[in-house]
């Protein structure tokens, strides 16, 4: 089944002919990427260009690695700034948020690919992208943007197994968002927010929490770790609160439910 997937998949790249990828740097953009840029090889792609977007709620890391893994691919990649925060819809958070962020983007990337002459945008939407509530993908529609994986129907556990066979690095890599997703719904976005919040996941990260989410609720950071991770955060705690109140939090605390994708969707 999984074989089968992988042949549509290189059969839809072989019909686009060129495409710009906006890449990410994820698992599935990653998986995308490494497709694309071994169909072009073997000139069953004409053309490639990968777009990385810059702004506010991209952490800087996850440009550093997408920017490294297209350059060991030898493909052409750009770093598209977005001043995402010039937006009202986007700053005002409102459920659809993710809609016209993702329209915004996109936007962009469509006028990017129509100056290079490239005939399509693609993204890394995969088919579990079903499961959740996913404004994003309404702007994706609307704009014709194609999503690949998602048509020939690769859930998240087969990319990663596809991925482990091909020695991806991006395999095991844990799931992310941007982050504005760790902001509640009517709560308004910032840069100081974003950074706090980064700033926060990145230490819980050098203290080797993998899969982690600082939720924002105003002076209260709400950590979402991997179930089995919550007794090693509980064991850190005193180090963990007196970090992020010194990055700007005044009360640390730490979920017993665990990490859940789109938690703050949970009002809705």
């Amino acid at each position: 089944m999984l074989q089968a997937k992988l042949q549509l998949l290189e059969d839809i790249f072989q019909e686009m002919e060129s495409v710009l990828i906006a890449f990410s740097g994820g698992v599935d953009s990653t998986f995308l990427l490494h497709t694309a840029a071994r169909l072009l090889e073997e000139n069953k792609l004409r053309r490639l260009l990968a777009v990385t977007i810059r702004a506010p709620m991209c952490p800087d890391w996850e440009l550093r690695e997408a920017e490294d893994y297209a350059r060991s691919l030898g493909v052409e990649h750009v770093l598209l700034e977005l001043d995402i925060m010039e937006l009202p819809e986007f700053v005002a958070n409102p459920p659809r948020r993710c809609y016209y962020c993702k329209r915004a983007l996109f936007e962009e990337l469509l006028d990017l690919a129509d100056e290079r002459g490239l005939s399509y945008v693609i993204d890394g939407s995969n088919k579990d992208d079903e499961g959740d509530y996913r404004p994003g993908r309404d702007a994706l529609k609307e704009l014709g943007i194609r999503s690949p994986l998602w048509e020939v129907g690769l859930t998240k556990s087969e990319i990663r197994e596809a991925s482990r066979t091909l020695g991806l690095p991006t395999w095991d890599k844990p799931s992310y968002a941007c982050l504005a997703s760790r902001i509640p719904y009517g709560v308004e976005i910032t840069a100081d927010k974003l950074r706090l919040i980064d700033r926060a996941e990145g230490y819980l990260r050098e203290l080797g929490f993998r899969q982690v989410r600082v939720r924002y609720h105003h002076e209260l950071a709400r950590i979402e770790v991997e179930q089995g991770e919550l007794k090693r955060l509980v064991d850190h705690g005193p180090q963990i609160v007196e970090r992020l109140t010194e990055l700007g939090f005044l009360y640390v605390t730490a979920d017993l439910g665990g990490y859940r994708t789109g938690s703050l969707n949970a009002p809705l």
